[in-house]
């Protein structure tokens, strides 16, 4: 079984609660992914940068994912990302046009408040890089897989879903 990187860059997905400030973080250490690959049979390496809400992330961040991706000998690759820009870093990936497997996935939903949405969204991804599908950027959220053009996040409904007039 082939070994997949993971990245976390932050988002909702590594949200908690913090007993010690009494605020919502977000886990920079990605224990949270940590713990969910401890249950899974194949090796993962995981990496955290980043660690920020994708709403605060700007151009040096994605300059830094994309350094990350192309400095990586891994060809398959899962990126947990904030929901908000995930789009964006997904399109400066693309660009870059990297002979590898890239998906992007996270959470509407911190995991620490509702495990399955989010177990759901990373199983997906995972599960997608199982399969033979081409280099290429794509994106695994609420159940619906495709090209990073392909889903977008519709935020009046609040959940991804196919680009309208695109067939999956």
């Amino acid at each position: 079984m082939k070994k997949i990187l993971f990245l976390s860059t932050g988002g909702t997905f590594n949200k908690h609660y913090s007993e010690h400030t009494g605020t919502i973080e977000i886990d920079k250490e990605a224990r949270t992914l940590k713990e969910l690959a401890q249950k899974w049979r194949t090796r993962f390496d995981i990496q955290c940068i980043i660690g920020k809400d994708s709403l605060e992330m700007d151009e040096s961040d994605r300059t830094l994912l994309l350094e990350t991706l192309r400095q990586s000998d891994s060809c398959d690759i899962i990126i947990i990302h904030g929901t908000d820009t995930m789009d964006r870093s997904a399109q400066v990936i693309a660009e870059a046009r990297l002979p590898k497997r890239i998906v992007l996935t996270g959470a509407m939903t911190p995991y620490r408040v509702d495990k399955v949405e989010a177990a759901a969204n990373i199983a997906m991804a995972y599960g997608y890089l199982q399969a033979e599908i081409k280099d290429g950027v794509y994106i695994a959220m609420n159940g619906v897989i495709g090209s990073h053009t392909q889903v977008v996040k519709n935020r009046e409904k609040g959940y991804f879903e196919p680009n309208k007039g695109m067939r999956l």
